[in-house]
């Protein structure tokens, strides 16, 4: 036990078990109605979106500390364009998602390229697939925060939000404003997305929203279930992955998604059996 738990005496790595739990803990109980919505594909998009407001922030002469607060409103009003597009036209969240998609990333890349040499040096490796173990004290916080400010969100709008995405029609002929809760629920993805791009990376972001929530859903039968599963998973996978990461030397977010997607495969088996 104290060999399995020795990587937990260097401060660093309580940092990064901090904020892996934070993100891992959010995106899975976000991840249940996003999933359950159908729109899989947005955390990829607003992760790229969030590439986009970060080389924005860069351009602007901001620090990639700094530049997440640039990046937050450009993603949220990305996140908006993307529930307009779904709901007012007759295109899939898959196809909204990937426009917006494609257009944040190419101007993440074209405003980064408009960088002279002259300024700061930009670790994009770090940027595109993350360094949990370089998680700074400040970022802690507001991991954190935000963590812990979403799922108080979450809680508070949690039967009206299951009704607004479980069946939005007969939600709206009862006077529940699925409009609205729907752009929450894009907004505070889209807040979410960011601050998690700042421990996990633009490329994996989306993994940790989507596959804990898909592998609770096939074995919970209610919604109570699949949340709580999907949590579980989520923190046991960072938990149990940040340590594996530090005895194996292997790069820390992909082991982690690695055992989530492990726990998929399991989840899939397991309920083939069961029928």
């Amino acid at each position: 036990m104290d060999w399995l738990f020795a990587p937990l005496h260097y401060e660093f790595m309580q940092r990064a078990m901090i904020a892996g739990i934070a993100v891992a803990a959010v995106c899975a109980v976000i991840g249940v109605f996003i999933v359950q919505r159908g729109l899989a594909f947005l955390g990829d998009g607003l992760a790229h979106a969030a590439f986009g407001g970060i080389a924005i922030g860069l351009y602007l002469g901001a620090s990639v500390e700094n530049a997440v607060w640039i990046a937050i409103p450009f993603t949220a009003v990305v996140a908006l364009g993307i529930g307009f597009v779904l709901r007012r036209t007759q295109l899939r969240g898959d196809v909204a998602t990937g426009v917006f998609f494609s257009f944040s990333f190419a101007l993440g890349v074209l405003f980064l390229g408009l960088r002279t040499a002259h300024d700061r040096q930009v670790d994009v490796e770090s940027l595109l697939f993350g360094n949990m173990l370089a998680v700074t004290p400040g970022v802690l916080e507001v991991v954190v925060l935000v963590a812990v400010l979403s799922l108080i969100v979450t809680t508070v709008l949690w039967s009206r939000l299951a009704y607004a995405i479980f069946d939005p029609e007969l939600a709206a002929i009862s006077g529940v404003p699925v409009a609205v809760l729907e752009y929450l629920l894009l907004v505070e993805t889209a807040v979410v997305v960011v601050v998690a791009v700042k421990t996990v990376g633009v490329v994996l972001v989306s993994s940790f929203v989507v596959i804990p929530a898909a592998t609770a859903r096939l074995v919970g039968q209610t919604l109570a279930r699949t949340t709580a599963l999907a949590l579980v998973i989520g923190v046991v996978g960072v938990s149990v992955g940040l340590i594996a990461s530090f005895h194996l030397n292997t790069p820390t977010t992909a082991t982690i998604i690695l055992l989530h997607s492990a726990g998929f495969a399991c989840a899939l088996a397991w309920s083939r059996l069961r029928r």
